[in-house]
C-alpha cells in the first residue's frame, strides 16, 4: 500500500479536488447552488445525499466530490474512509471546513493487505489535505499501530509464530532504545511454568517464550501491557472442529494489540515507565501436550487443574500478570482473544471490557466513544469464582455450568493479578468478519484506540 506518512498533508492552498459533504437535509440546499449540468450529473448517478455514498460532479475542465454523511459538522473517523477506497488517485481538500476525525478512516480505508498476492494491486495514493497540521503526526501513528495490528493477525500461523512475535518486538524495541528480554527454554520452565506447559507440544522453530520490553524514566508511573500470543490455537487435547480451527491464526490478536499499543505509548515519549508483556505459544498437539487433568504450578504459585486443553489462553496470561503484578505497576491493561461467550454476547465489534475500578472503565468506555473503538463493560461478578474451585488443585481453568463464561474467564484471571492494582482486561475478537468504510474484513484493532486515549489522558503532562 501507500507509504501513510503521505497520505495526510498539510494544506498550504495547494491544488486540490474539492469534496464537498452533505446530509439528507442540508443535500436540497446545497444542488440550489449548482448549475443545471451539475444537477444532471448529480441525478444521473442517483445520489440524494445517503451516508456513504458519493458522486462525481464536472466543474468546468476539473470536477469535485459530493458525498453524504449523517452530519457534517460532526465526522466520525469513518465519514471519509469510502471515498479513501475509491476514489481516483490524487490530492483532496474537504471545502467548507476540516476532516478532522475523519483523517483517521481515510488513511485506514487504504489499507490492504497483500503479502501473499502474486498481483497486488498497486494503486496511486489518495492524499487529503489539513489545516489541523498539529493532528496530522498523532493520527498518522493511531493508523500505523492500526496497520501492524491488521499485519500480525491477518499473516498466517506458519509465518506468525512466537519466533516471529519476538522478531517484530525486537525491531521495536531497537527503533525507540527499550529493553528487550525473551525467556525461553529451561528458564521459560523454571519462570512461567503455564506458558511452558501450553506451548511445548509445537514444533522447535515454534517454540514458546515470554516477550517483554521496558521502556521508559523508571521514576515515572509504572504501566504494564500485557497480550496473549496464542499464535495458533489447535484445543490442544481437546481439539477443536475444523471449522473453530479456521480463524485461530487471529488468536495471538491481543499480542498483537500489545505491541502496537507499546509503539504508541514508546512514539509518542508517553511520561511512563512501560513493562509490555507477550506470552507467544502455539497450542499444539503431540505426545507432550499438556492434558485435561493435569495441574500446573504457575508463577504465582496457584496451583490450576486443567479442565479444558482449549482454555489456555487464560493460562499463558496468568503467567505474566503475575509477573507484572511484581513490580505494583500503576496500571496493567490487558487485551486477548480469550472467550466465545464474550462473542455471543457483544458481536465482533464490540470488545468485552473488564476492570476492577468503576473510574478506570468509565475512562476508558468514554475515550471509547469519543475515538470510535467503543467497548462494553462485562461485570467480575464475584460470587460467579466459586464455578472455578477444583477438588484437587487450587482453581481450575474451566467451568461446566456453560453460564457467563466471559466473566468466569475474567475472575480467572483476577486471580493472577496483585492486590490492589488497577487491572483492565480487553475480551477483543481482533477480527472483522464483514467489510465495512475504513475497516476492511480480515484482522482489526478492537480497544487499542480506546486504551491510547485513555493513557494519553491519564498520564500525559
Amino acid at each position: 500500500m501507500s507509504d501513510k506518512n503521505s497520505l495526510i498533508q498539510p494544506d498550504r492552498g495547494q491544488k486540490a479536488t474539492a469534496i464537498h459533504l452533505v446530509s439528507k437535509d442540508t443535500f436540497p440546499v446545497f444542488v440550489k447552488g449548482l448549475n443545471a449540468a451539475q444537477r444532471t450529473a448529480l441525478a444521473a448517478q442517483k445520489f440524494e445525499g445517503d451516508g456513504y455514498a458519493h458522486a462525481i460532479v464536472p466543474d468546468g475542465d476539473h470536477w469535485f466530490v459530493v458525498s453524504g454523511v449523517a452530519n457534517p459538522d460532526e465526522l466520525s473517523s469513518w465519514c471519509m474512509a469510502k471515498l479513501a477506497e475509491v476514489l481516483p488517485a490524487g490530492t483532496y481538500r474537504r471545502e467548507g471546513g476540516d476532516p478532522g476525525k475523519a483523517m483517521f478512516g481515510w488513511l485506514s480505508g487504504q489499507y490492504s493487505f497483500d503479502r501473499y498476492r502474486s498481483d497486488p494491486k498497486e494503486e496511486g495514493p489518495r492524499v487529503l489535505l489539513t489545516k489541523s497540521v498539529k493532528a496530522i503526526d498523532a493520527t498518522l501513528a493511531e493508523a500505523a499501530a492500526t496497520e501492524l495490528v491488521r499485519d500480525l493477525v491477518n499473516t498466517p500461523a506458519e509465518d506468525m509464530g512466537p519466533a516471529e512475535l519476538e522478531a517484530t518486538a525486537h525491531q521495536i524495541a531497537k527503533q525507540y532504545r527499550a529493553e528487550i528480554h525473551v525467556t525461553k527454554g529451561d528458564a521459560l520452565e523454571r519462570e512461567f511454568p503455564m506458558v511452558h506447559m501450553v506451548g511445548r507440544a509445537a514444533s522447535r522453530s515454534h517454540a514458546p517464550r515470554m516477550i517483554e520490553i521496558e521502556w521508559g524514566d523508571p521514576k515515572h508511573p509504572r504501566v504494564a501491557i500485557i497480550g496473549k500470543g496464542v499464535c495458533f490455537d489447535s484445543g490442544g487435547l481437546d481439539i477443536k472442529p475444523s471449522a473453530g480451527m479456521l480463524l485461530m491464526k487471529k488468536d495471538m490478536g491481543g499480542a498483537a494489540h500489545a505491541i502496537a499499543l507499546a509503539q504508541l505509548i514508546m512514539g509518542a515519549g508517553l511520561p511512563v515507565r512501560l513493562h509490555m508483556l507477550v506470552p507467544a505459544v502455539e497450542n499444539a498437539v503431540a505426545g507432550n501436550a499438556f492434558r485435561p487433568g493435569d495441574v500446573l504450578r504457575s508463577r504465582a504459585g496457584i496451583s490450576v487443574e486443567i479442565g479444558n486443553t482449549d482454555a489456555e489462553g487464560r493460562l499463558v496470561l496468568g503467567d505474566a500478570l503475575a509477573k507484572a503484578s511484581e513490580s505494583a505497576p500503576e496500571l496493567i491493561i490487558d487485551f486477548a482473544t480469550l472467550t466465545g461467550a464474550a462473542r455471543g454476547a457483544l458481536g465482533p465489534d464490540l470488545p468485552a471490557l473488564m476492570t476492577r475500578q468503576d473510574a478506570t472503565a468509565e475512562a476508558l468506555l468514554a475515550a471509547g466513544l469519543e475515538n470510535d473503538d467503543p467497548a462494553w463493560r462485562l461485570p467480575l461478578h464475584k460470587p460467579y469464582a466459586e464455578w472455578l474451585k477444583s477438588d484437587i488443585a487450587d482453581i481450575n481453568n474451566t467451568h461446566t455450568n456453560g453460564f457467563a463464561g466471559a466473566s468466569v474467564a475474567g475472575l480467572f484471571l483476577d486471580r493472577f493479578v496483585g492486590e490492589g492494582i488497577d487491572w483492565a482486561h480487553f475480551d477483543t475478537f481482533a477480527w472483522r468478519p464483514v467489510s465495512k468504510p475504513g475497516r476492511p474484513k480480515g484482522g482489526e484493532a478492537l480497544g487499542l484506540r480506546a486504551s491510547w486515549a485513555m493513557l494519553q489522558a491519564r498520564f500525559a503532562k
